[in-house]
Parts: structure tokens; C-alpha cells; sequence
């Protein structure tokens, strides 16, 4: 699925009735015009316009997905902003370097288990009452996973180290 662009040329091969209550302004199957976009995709495209009413938008899908209701499609594009948003956090909180595995379910097992180890650190900060980053405490319990000292003893010592660290007179070079 994605937006059609404005210049887009398009043969309307047949309509399907909409709702215009809804929103949707028309349900066609198209086929592409110009020739190197036909050349590129011969198949026969589905076409949707909707008008969004919180932005009041026109905005024009295209998919090749004929079986689901034209809403739905529409749904999925304007639910498809949270899912990259939440990639965006994913790559930025819970620092997985590559997968381990390239199935579905490894993919699933690695993302999950890192959003628990992250939700763990962020429920101990709280208990704790420490003013460690959430970042810092990661990066300190991946540097000292089999130390002998106490989990809250490694974080408090590195929480006053880093606290005398901001406190001194001392001006940063860089």
C-alpha cells in the first residue's frame, strides 16, 4: 500500500460504491498509464480516496490488496505512522546491535526480551529513586553483568560517582 502521487495517470477499469459517509470518496481498480510505470507494474492496482475529517485531506492509496474493505485500508495507512514511530524507539532505547535469528518468532523472542530488560531497569530506578538515566544504568549493568557486588550497590556507587562527576568546577574540554 501507498500514497498515490499527485501526477499519477491512471485508466479507471472499474468503481465499486462506497459509503461517502465515511469518508471514502471512491473505490476503483486502475490500471497504470504512462509507460514505464506500466512497464514497472502491469498488474491491475487498486485505488481508494478518502477524505480524512480530522485533517480535512484528500489522500489517494494505492494497494493490490482486492479483498479488504476499502476503511480498512485506510486504517492501516494512518496506524502505519505509530508502527514507525515505535521502530524509531525500539532503535533508539533498546540498543540491539542484529538479530540473532532471521525467523518471525527470533525477531519477536529478541525484541520482547529487550523491551522486559528495559521496562526491569526503568521499574528499579524507580524503586531505587535513582537520578541515573535510564541509558547510564544500561550501560552500566551491561558492563558488570557478573560483578560480586549488589545490583543496587554497583547503581548507587554509580550514581554518586556520576553525581561528584557534575559537581566539580572543572570545565569540560570537549
Amino acid at each position: 500500500m501507498t500514497r498515490a502521487k499527485l501526477n499519477s495517470r491512471f485508466k479507471r477499469l472499474l468503481s465499486r460504491p462506497v459509503d461517502r459517509s465515511t469518508g471514502l470518496i471512491c473505490d476503483q481498480c486502475v490500471e497504470l498509464v504512462v509507460f514505464y510505470s506500466h512497464q514497472g507494474y502491469p498488474e491491475r492496482l487498486r485505488r481508494i480516496v478518502y477524505r480524512d475529517p480530522e485533517r480535512d485531506k484528500r489522500l489517494v492509496f494505492l494497494t493490490n490488496h482486492r479483498s479488504l474493505p476499502a476503511l480498512t485500508v485506510c486504517a492501516l495507512y494512518k496506524s502505519r505512522r505509530q508502527v514507525e514511530l515505535f521502530c524509531k524507539w525500539v532503535k533508539q532505547h533498546l540498543r540491539i546491535k542484529r538479530f540473532f535469528g532471521t525467523s518471525e518468532n527470533a525477531v519477536k523472542t529478541q525484541v520482547w526480551t529487550a523491551i522486559a530488560v528495559y521496562v526491569l531497569v526503568a521499574i528499579i530506578r524507580k524503586r531505587l529513586d535513582l537520578q541515573l538515566s535510564l541509558h547510564s544504568m544500561l550501560q552500566i549493568l551491561s558492563v558488570t553483568p557478573f560483578e560480586k557486588e549488589s545490583l543496587i550497590q554497583v547503581l548507587t556507587d554509580s550514581a554518586l560517582s556520576e553525581n561528584m562527576l557534575q559537581s566539580t568546577n572543572q570545565l569540560n574540554l570537549f
